[in-house]
């Protein structure tokens, strides 16, 4: 079990480097499914993960790279962390079966969302950067 979890983490803190991802699509469901854990435990458990390293390695490299925004960042955790104490009072008198529908329902809109067409000129931009 150990072993399971420390790669787990490994695993989602590649994606967080790659792909900025992590709690949300990544580790509530592994933790929910892989773990078996109760989707408010798993979701419990990720802000706790999340908290401290939320991806400062990757952090530190886009810094390096001047790929931040930093006001724009921090405005943006003011809102997160209004947003998140409000929202953890409508998530946690709510039933897991419940929770769990809502979690799957953001998870496919993102997807629909991201894989919506995207605009000529941006696919050519995409194109002489790659």
């Amino acid at each position: 079990m150990t072993l399971t979890i420390l790669l787990l983490g490994l695993g989602v803190g590649v994606l967080v480097g790659l792909l900025g991802i992590g709690g949300g699509v990544v580790l509530v469901p592994a933790l929910a499914y892989l773990l078996r854990m109760d989707q408010h435990l798993a979701q419990g458990t990720s802000l706790f993960i999340l908290l401290p390293p939320i991806g400062l390695g990757a952090l530190r490299e886009y810094w390096k790279q001047r790929q931040v925004d930093l006001r724009a960042g921090i405005l943006c955790a003011l809102g997160m962390l209004l947003g998140a104490f409000a929202g953890s009072f409508v998530a946690l008198p709510m039933p897991s079966r419940n929770l769990k529908g809502l979690f799957g329902c953001f998870l496919v809109l993102a997807a629909i969302l991201l894989w919506r067409e995207l605009p000529p000129e941006n696919e050519e931009g995409d194109r002489a950067h790659g």
